[in-house]
């Protein structure tokens, strides 16, 4: 196997397992608006940053400061990083004043040369050549392409860097790069994708090949964040090496905790789902109240309602959460689902777990993120914040809609129903001209519960679990009858034969 060298580019390190082949030039290729550039510029930022490794940029199309300046966003001060002779660039932009072509057997030794010059001036580790399609822009002999590849390709294997080579995709799922040959001449391959699917658009990262090196296989979701550039959500990362705990929370309703057996488990991931207005968020502010009287913390993230709104209707149920927040016992993160990509909800989530350290963590609500989603991307998100909550023991609530007042399953729940722990449904039930609320504990790994379906009501204080409905069938289905005790009977008998 050969050497690794670390990118230092959040997650690719891991499903690359350990970094860009040593001393290799890599291909990276994508359309427009795919982050090639970014990319690649962040494995140079990251090696000054984070490995005192110097590197050289060579470009065919932007100019040096339109380049500076883009990557300024983030945080990257390339201009002080030149000073100190860590960032060189070697400048082969096209000159609107000079039509020559710039290509032939005279012309790329000199840009070899100029390369290789500035690789010795700064002791360069890295080098990132942007972009191939722009050198070869008038190239229409594919013979004379593959000659020239193999050129430069030889040359940088010559000057001892690990270089980035990025070109252009006419399609996220076409030819590799516009020429047709480039990824036979380059050792690895790094496939970056941003296709529009059903109005939406999803970021993925590939690694096509590493020569003489193992990788992770399939497609990878990456997203852009300020102050930091490419972030990576490895699912492959996520294992099943968690602790179980036997530790039990209280909901903050007591006949629930009695439904489930005596609480929820502590690394639990727990589902309530129901039609508007059945009590899910209550059943959010009573989860995160019940972690105060337990002195515990607990963070809200709502997707459907501000923070104001949130405190106001808490309040209304007796609920001062505007104390605990000044308690530093509860912090609530309000925010549309609109504001921001799946991923880049992901990365905030996660810092703010792990900046606030909650024993339980409740999400208000997934069928708000859901319709911002693909189904793929949906289910990839609450693998991911389940896994991120189990591996630190926190107790996650996440709601979810039915499409019904009277119930039905919801999309969500069939997506998620295999990931949770722990399934509460939420129902109207019409009984003699007047609407009805019920609740039941469907499902809970690692412990016995109540299988009735519950009545409860909601008052100034909150909810109330009351007593099981009888002689009613067909609540779960949205579709209660009231039935003779004699029909129950009958109904009970043929389930058990």
């Amino acid at each position: 196997m050969s050497k690794k060298l670390k990118t230092g580019i959040s997650g690719f390190d891991h499903i690359s397992h350990g970094g860009l082949p040593l001393h290799r030039a890599t291909l990276v290729a994508g359309t427009a608006g795919s982050a090639k550039t970014l990319f690649a510029a962040q494995f140079l930022a990251s090696g000054i940053q984070n490995f005192d490794e110097p590197g050289v940029f060579v470009t065919f199309e932007e100019t040096p400061d339109d380049i500076r300046e883009n990557l300024a966003t983030f945080g990257w001060d390339v201009a002080g990083w030149e000073a100190q002779k860590k960032w060189m660039f070697v400048d082969v932009s096209p000159n609107t004043d000079d039509e020559t072509f710039i290509c032939g057997d005279f012309e790329l030794a000199a840009i070899i040369a100029r390369i290789r010059h500035a690789v010795k001036e700064v002791n360069a580790k890295r080098l990132v050549l942007d972009s191939l399609g722009a050198f070869f822009s008038q190239l229409n002999d594919v013979h004379i392409v593959r000659r020239e590849l193999f050129a430069i390709s030889t040359a940088l294997k010559k000057m001892g860097v690990t270089s980035i080579v990025t070109a252009e995709r006419t399609s996220d799922y076409g030819d590799i790069a516009r020429f047709g040959v480039e990824e036979f001449v380059a050792d690895n391959v790094v496939l970056l994708r941003n296709p529009l699917e059903l109005e939406k658009r999803r970021r993925t990262i590939e690694i096509l090949k590493f020569r003489g090196s193992n990788h992770e296989k399939g497609e990878c979701p990456f997203t852009v964040l300020d102050n930091e550039g490419l972030s990576l959500i490895p699912l492959s990362s996520m294992s099943l090496t968690q602790r179980s705990s036997e530790t039990r929370l209280y909901s903050g309703v007591e006949e629930l905790d009695e439904m489930c057996g005596g609480g929820f488990f502590r690394d639990s991931i727990i589902l309530i789902s129901g039609a508007t207005g059945t009590g899910k968020s209550l059943s959010v502010n009573h989860f995160a109240n019940g972690a105060a009287k337990q002195n515990e913390r607990a963070l809200v993230f709502a997707f459907e309602e501000s923070k104001d709104q949130l405190f106001r209707n808490a309040a209304g149920w007796g609920m001062d959460f505007a104390k605990l927040e000044q308690k530093g016992l509860l912090s609530v993160q309000c925010q549309y689902p609109e504001s921001a990509g799946l991923e880049e909800h992901i990365f905030h989530m996660k810092r703010a777990v792990d900046a606030f350290k909650p024993t339980r963590v409740a999400v208000d609500s997934l069928s708000a993120l859901e319709r911002i989603s693909l189904p793929k991307a949906f289910r990839e998100f609450v693998l991911t914040m389940s896994s991120f909550l189990k591996e630190r023991e926190i107790a996650g609530l996440f709601t979810s809609t039915t499409p019904s007042l009277l119930g039905g399953p919801s999309i969500t729940e069939s997506h998620i129903s295999t990931i949770t722990d722990t399934i509460i449904l939420l129902r109207y039930v019409e009984l003699n001209g007047e609407m009805q609320r019920g609740i039941t504990v469907l499902k809970m790994r690692g412990s016995a519960h109540d299988k009735q379906i519950r009545r409860f009501v909601i008052d100034h204080k909150g909810m109330h679990i009351k007593e099981p409905f009888q002689n009613v069938t067909g609540i779960l289905a949205g579709h209660p009858i009231q039935s003779s005790a004699g029909e129950i009977a009958r109904l009970d008998r043929m389930f058990e034969e």
